[in-house]
């Protein structure tokens, strides 16, 4: 086939499934001031499923709260705007894609690995004195460019797997030699079509290498918190290879081995919880 440029990937962008008008609203309304709460909130609560999901997410254990919320509103009350944004974020973009057509891809064992890994990250980011919030969207979201690529090419991305996992080499690198392009620039291209903020982006666009000047701490987080996971198995994926870590990255957070332990322990726990929301 003939190899794909970043531009044709973007030209499919519009042609994917698009998320709530609501989700959109409040991901370009990020860094506003002047953001009318109520209204927010009125507008997804008008989407019952959605609600559902979010209000489930919010009485889990990951919060700890001591109070059942009910509503939108009240989950903004006790968890924050922003928390509650990432919710309903994490929720919207996990049902928005429907199971691909692509040979070799599984796509719950994809969303498994993205939920376990934004669990990952959230505990990472506590530890480190990161925001939680945004280190767990980040962590959702860093491989959300292999679902713009199996959506769009689902016959040369199955191609791509058996490539993979013929040579044993890592995803990535497979991406390029069949498609031309990876998962992390589709990604960053959905997430500048998706109004991502900058810091987003950008973590999403150095998960892989995050000794990169300027990657920035959520993109270490992320690169961490990745391949934790992908050593612990959560995703429960067949021949699943742990990618490389870097040392920088890994010394970088400043944990100790038994540090470390707990994350693993806190990242099962929250795992099971997190992925029977999401995916229910």
């Amino acid at each position: 086939m003939t190899a794909l440029a970043l531009d044709d990937v973007v030209r499919t962008l519009d042609d994917l499934p698009s998320l709530p008008a609501v989700v959109m609203e409040l991901l370009t309304c990020i860094d506003q001031e002047d953001v009318d709460i109520s209204v927010l909130a009125r507008k997804v609560s008008h989407d019952q499923a959605l609600t559902a999901k979010v209000l489930r997410l919010a009485n889990s254990s990951l919060f700890g709260l001591q109070v059942r919320v009910t509503t939108i509103s009240q989950a903004i009350t006790f968890l924050g705007f922003q928390t509650t944004r990432n919710l309903i974020i994490s929720a919207a973009v996990t049902g928005c894609f429907p199971q691909a057509q692509c040979a070799g891809f599984d796509h719950r064992a994809f969303w498994r690995h993205a939920i376990a890994t934004a669990a990952c990250a959230k505990v990472l980011a506590r530890r480190v004195k990161f925001n939680q919030d945004y280190a767990f969207t980040a962590g959702l979201l860093h491989d959300i460019g292999r679902q713009v690529l199996v959506s769009a090419y689902p016959a040369q991305y199955a191609q791509a797997i058996a490539a993979s996992k013929a040579v044993d080499i890592e995803l990535l690198e497979a991406e390029r030699a069949v498609l031309g392009v990876d998962h992390v620039q589709a990604g960053v291209a959905l997430a500048g079509h998706w109004n991502f903020s900058d810091t987003m982006r950008q973590a999403i666009a150095r998960h892989h290498d995050p000794e990169t000047p300027g990657a920035g701490l959520l993109a270490t987080i992320v690169h961490v918190a990745n391949a934790i996971v992908h050593a612990l198995d959560l995703a429960g994926e067949a021949d699943d290879l742990v990618p490389a870590v870097s040392s920088v990255a890994w010394t970088a957070m400043g944990l100790n081995e038994e540090s470390y332990l707990h994350v693993f322990r806190e990242t099962e726990l929250q795992f099971d919880e997190i992925s029977t929301i999401l995916m229910a």
